[in-house]
């Protein structure tokens, strides 16, 4: 998989007290709020644009609600400002939270966040942004050798932390080439494989994301070469990404990348077409 399992460098006290409790406290100020309202968590989301996931997420400290969406639930759950107020204070926090990846990885997560096209193919499991909760911590919690529960749940919230870049506006365009057995393959048990494949259709319901299937019967591939990431940069040129055994490169070199969006090209035009792709992860969520 081409998702970095990141190590973070030690927080300082004023880091911990300026991010991770700004964003647990907003959270439990979302939840005492939407249910002081009487809607559920999956209600709210239908109002502000996010999955049950999200909110739940969010309300747990996990993840962080973006400054738009707090001035929208403010209204909504008539929090007369409080929740608006945070706002200044959330965009700092969000800058500091940024720096918290290790320095290698840190070219890598500036330029995912502010992408305005990301492209991925995935072999081994689910790509890091369409991953649910459920099954990011599955995903953790049996990597070899074992975490601990500590860096499990840090690990799984900085993950959770990434997929902020679907909410951002403009959004980026996103496509991905799913191998068909990452849709078979019940990484954490039948309950979490079903969250996922839903979380699948969620996400390729948006209209800046195309999900394609590589129907495990092609004969012939054009990539035998592992997972990768292609985005493209703000005023900048397209990269790729690749990690293998946990050895992460940043590729920048023009024809190197000219290469690996060929072979994106024609995996894409291979795989099933977006529409045929959703029915069939229907048709397995069905199955369940």
């Amino acid at each position: 998989m081409t998702d970095v399992q990141q190590e973070r460098r030690p927080e300082t006290p004023a880091e911990a007290e300026g991010t991770t409790g700004l964003f647990s406290a907003l959270g439990k100020q979302l939840k005492l709020l939407r249910e002081r309202k009487g809607l559920t968590q999956k209600e709210f989301g239908a109002l502000v644009g996010y999955g049950p996931d999200a909110i739940s997420a969010m309300e747990r400290g996990v993840r962080v609600p973006q400054p738009d969406m707090l001035l929208k639930a403010d209204e909504l759950l008539e929090a007369g400002g409080l929740l608006a107020a945070a706002v200044p204070e959330l965009k700092e926090a969000m800058k500091k939270a940024r720096t918290r990846h290790p320095e290698w990885y840190r070219s890598y997560a500036g330029l995912e966040a502010e992408a305005v096209e990301l492209h991925f193919y995935a072999n081994q499991g689910v790509p890091g942004l369409l991953q649910t909760e459920d099954y990011a911590r599955a995903v953790f919690s049996r990597r070899r050798p074992l975490l601990d529960e500590e860096t499990i749940e840090r690990r799984v919230a900085d993950r959770l932390a990434r997929q902020q870049v679907f909410d951002k506006w403009p959004a980026p365009m996103c496509s991905y080439v799913l191998e068909e057995v990452l849709l078979d393959r019940p990484i954490g048990g039948r309950t979490v494989r079903r969250g996922q494949l839903e979380q699948l259709l969620r996400i390729g319901g948006l209209r800046n994301v195309e999900i394609q299937v590589m129907p495990t019967g092609i004969e012939d591939h054009p990539n035998m070469d592992g997972a990768f990431n292609l985005l493209t940069p703000q005023r900048h040129p397209q990269v790729g990404y690749t990690e293998v055994q946990g050895f992460p490169r940043l590729i920048t070199d023009p024809e190197e990348v000219r290469r690996i969006a060929d072979r994106y090209g024609i995996m894409r035009a291979m795989a099933l077409p977006p529409t045929e792709s959703r029915a069939l992860i229907e048709k397995k969520l069905e199955e369940l």
